[in-house]
């Protein structure tokens, strides 16, 4: 019998950079705006009921948007502008449409906020309790950190996130969470053995800046497997949130949700998520997530690890704040930006196409950009 030839995926396959195919920089806006479907596993959830968003675009917002310059950047993808209920502004570049799915990447970490908002809410979780409590087994990058620590992003250990080394652990990391496939003679990781492989020495931070990495959202996903259903999780989001569209989610082999930076949602759903967010402190005759009606509010003024480089923003509870609105940046160039006071939210797509894929003096400017947007 003549014998099946097979060529390593493409899309998956490490190429030159130690990037995988589809997020080397010519292919990394069609893979942003196809990650649902390239990763090498994954799950999708739909709502039962759509939250519906009347459209009443705002004259003044309009000409604030024009002059901001958002929409003509050449890495825009999409922006949507929510408020109670109502789409203020939507708008999207040629090769894309608000309502098609994209990857939203570290804004994906906010599912954590939310699940451990919950799993706080409900006494599964005790944020004082060191990691080791709850994952015996874990390494020494973890073992001694606190929940709380961990959610807050203030752990110091070996793990690296830098972009430009094609050596750092966050490549590792994409092999266990399916984004990526090792050589061929390797062996690909679970999420589980690759976040309690991981070491560290004194992992109390000695600054008052958040130390971001993201293993972090990778160990607490492990933790909280062992106390819900992860899946019905994020359908009860789906479903809380109203989504129109589908949620996408790639998945590790060990079936554990990628929620450091998995998750594909369109710009409408995304604002829509942030609307989620508010309902959490601004009553709803719409569906909040559980009983996190306290999680989110404390979370904007509590004392946090400070963001470096970004003046008055405190990495909290697994989410950005300024003290006056909450949200979280995503590797590519997406910010999502929530007021939970007046329950705007501005949901902010763009793919980056350089080398690194990241670029903090234009996360910075986007940063500005929005926080005018949102006070209109």
């Amino acid at each position: 019998m003549k014998k099946v030839k097979t060529i390593p995926n493409p899309d998956l396959f490490v190429q030159s950079n130690n990037k995988q195919g589809w997020n080397q920089p010519e292919n990394r806006r069609h893979g942003f705006h196809n990650t649902y479907r390239l990763f090498r596993r994954g799950l999708m959830s739909r709502a039962k009921e759509i939250v519906m968003l009347e459209a009443k675009l705002d004259q003044k917002l309009e000409e604030a948007i024009l002059f901001s310059g958002l929409c003509n950047l050449p890495s825009f993808s999409a922006l949507v502008i929510a408020e109670n209920g109502v789409i203020l502004h939507q708008s999207a570049a040629k090769d894309f449409d608000p309502g098609l799915p994209h990857s939203i990447q570290s804004i994906s970490k906010m599912f954590i906020h939310l699940i451990y908002g919950q799993l706080i809410a409900t006494g599964l979780i005790d944020p004082k309790k060191i990691v080791s409590y709850y994952l015996p087994q874990v390494g020494s990058a973890y073992a001694s950190a606190t929940v709380q620590d961990v959610l807050d992003m203030n752990v110091t250990n070996d793990f690296s996130e830098n972009y430009d080394d094609p050596l750092a652990d966050c490549y590792r990391e994409e092999e266990a969470l399916g984004w990526r496939i090792p050589s061929l003679d390797a062996q690909e990781p679970t999420l589980e053995e690759f976040v309690i492989s991981l070491t560290g020495q004194n992992l109390e931070n000695p600054t008052d800046f958040a130390r971001y990495k993201s293993a972090n959202t990778d160990i607490l996903t492990v933790i909280a497997a062992q106390k819900i259903n992860l899946f019905e999780a994020i359908e009860q989001i789906t479903d809380a949130a109203g989504f129109e569209g589908a949620l996408y989610c790639s998945i590790s082999s060990d079936l554990l949700p990628a929620f450091s930076g998995g998750i594909s949602l369109s710009a409408r759903d995304l604002a829509r998520f942030g609307l989620l967010l508010a309902r959490t402190k601004n009553k709803s005759n719409h569906q909040i997530y559980g009983k996190n009606t306290s999680f989110t509010v404390n979370s904007v003024h509590r004392s946090a690890p400070k963001i470096f480089g970004r003046e008055g923003q405190r990495y909290s509870n697994h989410l950005m704040t300024n003290g006056y609105w909450i949200g979280h940046a995503g590797y590519g160039g997406q910010f999502l930006m929530v007021d939970i006071e007046k329950s705007r939210s501005i949901a902010f797509l763009s793919v980056l196409e350089n080398s690194s894929g990241y670029d903090e003096t234009y996360m910075a400017e986007v940063i500005k950009k929005l926080e005018k947007l949102l006070i209109l």
